[in-house]
């Protein structure tokens, strides 16, 4: 199947200000915005730039990374469980991903483990295989795993 290519974006704003910059003591705090209008703060992850310069209470690139991979894996989800004929009544994942040197030495998101567990409504229940085989199904269809070098791995909490 062909598919039109499709562009998405994000905007992301920095600014000085009056702080100094040359010494590196410059605050990470910046301004992500989407197409739909959303904004969020962002900033550096704590782990990797401390505070005050990061804000820990701000999204930083790697949660907005494995975010991506778990909501792309959700809509999957739903979408394979639904042509399926169940019913799903809640979907919730506790997704983490980890931050390493790789194989070049350089730090990476080399791993993301994608944590769901989801209820269905009715008598009629999926088994814990059919469970995992939607999982199978949805990892297979995600757009965004499929782009990443990272080993993204599923792991339903069933």
């Amino acid at each position: 199947m062909s598919h039109n290519p499709a562009h998405h974006t994000a905007q992301v704003h920095w600014t000085r200000g009056d702080q100094p910059f040359t010494d590196r003591r410059y605050s990470r705090v910046h301004r992500l915005r989407f197409d739909g209008g959303l904004e969020l703060p962002g900033s550096a992850s704590p782990s990797v730039v401390p505070v005050p310069y990061a804000d820990p209470a701000a999204v930083d690139p790697e949660e907005l990374f494995v975010a991506s991979l778990a909501g792309c894996h959700m809509l999957w989800f739903l979408d394979l469980a639904c042509r399926a004929g169940w019913c799903v009544d809640d979907y919730a994942d506790d997704a983490a991903g980890t931050l390493a040197t790789d194989a070049n030495g350089h730090l990476a998101m080399t791993r993301v483990e994608l944590r769901p567990v989801v209820r269905f409504a009715g008598q009629r229940q999926p088994d814990a295989d059919e469970v995992v085989r939607l999982h199978h199904a949805a990892h297979e269809a995600c757009f965004l795993a499929r782009s990443v070098r990272a080993e993204v791995c599923v792991r339903p909490r069933i």
